[in-house]
C-alpha cells in the first residue's frame, strides 16, 4: 500500500477536522423562540507530526510536518417553534487559509471561501425549571468553497456532508451541569481528486461514516461568567481511492477547554484544544478559537 497516498488523503481532510461539529457549552439548552442572532468565530490551529496506525511517520517529505489553518466563520441564526417544541436554524460560511510549512513547506497554500453549511434542531424535551434538555439536530453541507484538484490543500471539500446529532444536558448539583452528544457524519463522493490523492488525473475518493462522541462539565459561576471543559472521541471515516482501501481509520481522542462571558452587547467565548491521542493522521497541537455572539 502507498504510504504517500495515505498521508495525501489525510491532507484533503484537514477542512473536515477544522470545521468537526463541536458544540459550546449550552449549545444543547433550548433557545427561546423568535431571536435572530449572529456568531463571528476565528478559529487558529496547528498539526504537526504524522501518525500510521498509531506509530509517528518520519520519512520524507513529513519529517517535520507543519500545517496551519487559520479560519473566519459567519453564522446567521433564527429560533422558532414547531408544534411548541423548541428549534433553531443557521446558515454557516468560513473563509480561511490553509499553510503547510516545515517538510511540506513545498507545496501549495489554499486561501478562500469553505463550504456552506445549514443546520436545524428540535429539543422534543426542554424543561427550563429543572435545567434539562435533550435535541436532535442535523447538519447539511454543500461543496461551494474553493477547490483546486492539482492542489493536496483546499479549504472546499468537493462533496457533500450531512450528520445528525443528539445532545442531552442536565444539571449534577448546584450550578454545575453536564451534557453528551453523540454525532454521526455521512461523506458524498469526490470524483475530482487528483493531487490530494497522489493522482496524475481525477479519481474517485470516497470516505465511511465518521463519528463524534463529545462530553464534560458546564460550571455557571453566576450570571456573566460561565466555563466548560469538553472531551472527544472520534472514530472512523477509513477512505477508499478509486478501487483501493486504505486502511486509515481515524480514532482520535482530544479536549476543549471553553470560557463564556455573557454581556449586555452579546456573548464572547474563549476556547483551547488540542489532540491527546492520535491513531491515524497528523497530530493537532492547538486550537485556539475566538467567537461573538449578538442578537439582532
Amino acid at each position: 500500500m502507498n504510504l504517500y497516498r495515505i498521508i495525501a488523503t489525510t491532507l484533503l481532510m484537514l477542512p473536515s477536522i477544522c470545521l468537526a461539529i463541536d458544540l459550546q457549552p449550552n449549545d444543547i439548552v433550548a433557545p427561546l423562540p423568535g431571536k435572530n442572532h449572529a456568531m463571528i468565530s476565528y478559529v487558529n490551529s496547528e498539526s504537526g507530526t504524522y501518525y500510521r496506525n498509531g506509530s509517528a511517520v518520519s520519512s520524507r517529505p513529513f519529517g517535520s510536518p507543519d500545517i496551519g489553518i487559520q479560519t473566519a466563520i459567519a453564522r446567521l441564526s433564527t429560533s422558532y417553534s414547531i408544534t411548541n417544541l423548541p428549534a433553531i436554524s443557521y446558515l454557516q460560511l468560513p473563509y480561511g487559509t490553509i499553510k503547510p510549512a516545515g517538510s511540506l513547506a513545498s507545496s501549495p497554500a489554499s486561501t478562500g471561501i469553505g463550504d456552506l453549511t445549514f443546520a436545524t434542531a428540535i429539543w422534543p424535551y426542554a424543561d427550563r425549571e429543572k435545567r434539562r434538555y435533550f435535541g436532535v439536530a442535523g447538519y447539511l453541507t454543500a461543496p461551494t468553497g474553493s477547490y483546486n484538484s492539482q492542489q493536496a490543500f483546499n479549504l472546499g471539500e468537493n462533496r457533500y456532508r450531512s450528520d445528525i446529532q443528539m445532545g442531552y444536558q442536565q444539571p449534577i448539583i448546584g450550578n454545575l451541569d453536564g451534557m453528551v452528544a453523540v454525532d454521526t457524519m455521512w461523506f458524498g463522493g469526490n470524483s475530482q481528486c487528483a493531487a490530494a490523492c497522489l493522482s496524475a488525473s481525477n479519481t474517485s475518493l470516497n470516505q465511511k461514516p465518521l463519528t463524534t462522541t463529545q462530553l464534560g462539565p458546564i460550571y455557571k459561576f453566576n450570571q456573566t461568567y460561565t466555563l466548560g471543559a469538553s472531551y472527544f472521541y472520534v472514530a472512523g471515516g477509513a477512505t477508499t481511492i478509486g478501487n483501493t482501501y486504505q486502511n486509515n481509520v481515524v480514532n482520535t481522542q482530544r479536549f476543549l477547554l471553553s470560557a463564556l462571558a455573557y454581556y449586555p452587547f452579546g456573548r464572547i467565548s474563549l476556547q483551547y484544544g488540542r489532540d491527546t491521542e492520535i491513531k491515524n493522521g497528523f497530530v493537532e497541537t492547538r486550537r485556539l478559537a475566538i467567537r461573538y455572539t449578538t442578537e439582532f
